[in-house]
């Protein structure tokens, strides 16, 4: 059976999302869109021009949107990330709202028209917002609609506390919850390494919660400030979750999907497969943790309805 997958945007993260997927042989035919048509075009024959030496082959499709009626998976890498290096931005990933959220609504009533109806993931900032964006313009099911959202900030904590305790961070099991900005936090009740609770290790290791947390959620700015725009862990965890859709893995993964309960999309885990978000979790928050997590859901709706009212 023949995999199909779309990359709207071919910037420094869609570009890397696409060579990872070719490089590895992930899809049969892949569509690249963007509105830099020279930039896509030479990344196309880039592609074509890697694949004698790669094990595998790829047909590349560009910039058609009629393609992406039998795609499986699309995945949104628009944007324009030189926004965060303005000082009005001050590290806040809804700087790139007003731009995206225009381009969004123009991507989402093309792939409506399209005829799309399989899985769509956003990477685009600020990823809860505009993953809402995406779902209400292209009318597919909430459950087909999903954000990378804190599948990257708990990577960024996994390696964190790794660092500290001394062990490879795929060994950290946890998750960070909310907005995939600045209001989300790391579940620390749900954090585990050497086969205990984090709350147990902090004496032996000296570990700081609240460094911790806050290294987890500084983390894409620590990367963005040495280069000025992160690419390889969001198009890594954009991939995984392309392919945990593409092999109905069944896999729990803490992504932006819509929690009927908080009446907005937000980070929190579920189980993923063929069919997008196929079970949500419920997991058992401290009432610290379920007052952070209702505040972040609150800041997500509050900037969710601005942009409908404008």
């Amino acid at each position: 059976m023949s995999r199909k997958v779309g990359i709207i945007g071919d910037g420094h993260v869609g570009s890397t999302v696409a060579h990872y997927i070719v490089a590895n042989g992930f899809v049969d035919d892949l569509v690249l869109i963007d509105i830099n048509e020279k930039k896509v075009n030479a990344d196309a024959i880039d592609f074509e021009e890697a694949m004698p030496n790669l094990e595998y082959h790829t047909n590349i499709i560009v910039n058609d949107y009629s393609e992406l009626k039998d795609a499986d998976v699309i995945i949104s890498a628009l944007g324009n990330i030189g926004i965060l290096d303005t000082p009005e931005a001050k590290g806040n990933r809804f700087a790139e709202l007003p731009f995206n959220q225009r381009n969004v609504v123009d991507v989402a009533n093309k792939i409506k028209e399209s005829g799309f109806d399989g899985i769509l993931i956003a990477i685009t900032n600020p990823v809860d917002v505009i993953t809402s964006l995406y779902q209400k313009f292209t009318g597919l099911p909430k459950e087909h609609v999903m954000g990378t959202g804190t599948l990257l900030d708990s990577a960024r904590m996994k390696r964190a506390v790794a660092k500290k305790v001394g062990v490879d961070s795929r060994s950290v099991n946890g998750y960070n919850l909310g907005e995939h900005g600045n209001s989300q936090f790391t579940a620390w009740s749900t954090v585990d390494v050497l086969g205990h609770s984090i709350y147990d290790l902090v004496d032996e290791y000296n570990l700081d919660l609240d460094q911790l947390d806050k290294d987890a959620r500084d983390g894409g700015f620590t990367v963005f400030s040495g280069k000025k725009y992160t690419s390889y862990g969001v198009a890594t965890a954009a991939v995984r979750l392309m392919n945990v859709v593409l092999n109905n893995a069944m896999t729990v993964l803490p992504v932006s999907n819509y929690r009927e309960e908080y009446g907005v999309y937000l980070s929190y885990p579920a189980i993923v497969g063929r069919n997008g978000i196929v079970k949500q979790l419920k997991l058992e928050l401290s009432k610290e943790e379920l007052d952070k997590l209702q505040s972040s859901a609150d800041y997500i709706k509050n900037k969710y309805e601005e942009v409908l009212n404008k």
